[in-house]
Formats: C-alpha cells, structure tokens, sequence
C-alpha cells in the first residue's frame, strides 16, 4: 500500500515586526567612578565608569595570566590584585566584580 503525504500547509502571511526600540544606557553604568589606590595600581588613576573598569581588570589579569590553569573560574591574585580582593590569593570571576565594586567611589 502506498501511503499519501498531505498536501502542505498554505503559508500564512507575515506581518513586519515592529521595529525594536534602541536600548538606552543605564547612567550608572556610564558615570565615571574613582578607584581606590589599589585599584588606580591596576587600572589607573583617571575616574572611568564601572564597566570600563571590569574591562581594564580582565585585562591586565589575562595580560599576566593569572586564571588558574585547572579552573578557568579561577583568578590567582598577584601583589597588586591581592589588595583588590582583601588580601585573598584566589577568588571566582563571579566575586571579581562585587571585591571591584567596593573599590569605587
């Protein structure tokens, strides 16, 4: 017996999507914040936003190669960093940006 496939489905018109409204940055996000001394070690002395902030320690810790080779998650503080994160050896990328955060005036 041979077996009949249905005949296909008829295409229903599509309307065009209204475009999407331009997201707007946050202000507190993009106001520029000044690092504490230890932090001005890392990422310099000049008042930069938060987000430019978090970028420049990424940076510098890929720059000395300082995630922990077993766990990528890792970040093994050198001197400089290990006044950033309260004298910590080794923190989470997930605590990097609350240890930064308390940085920031």
């Amino acid at each position: 017996m041979a077996t009949k496939k249905a005949p296909p489905a008829a295409k229903k018109a599509v309307e065009p999507a209204a475009p999407a409204a331009k997201r707007a940055p946050n202000a507190a996000f993009m106001k520029p914040l000044t690092p504490s001394a230890e932090l001005g070690a890392v990422v310099g002395k000049a008042a930069i936003p938060r987000t430019e902030v978090v970028k420049k320690v990424w940076d510098y810790i890929k720059a000395h190669k300082l995630q922990d080779a077993a766990n990528r998650r890792m970040i093994n503080a050198d001197d400089k960093l290990k006044a950033v994160f309260g004298g910590k050896a080794q923190v989470s990328m997930f605590e990097l940006t609350k240890l930064v955060n308390g940085h920031l005036k």
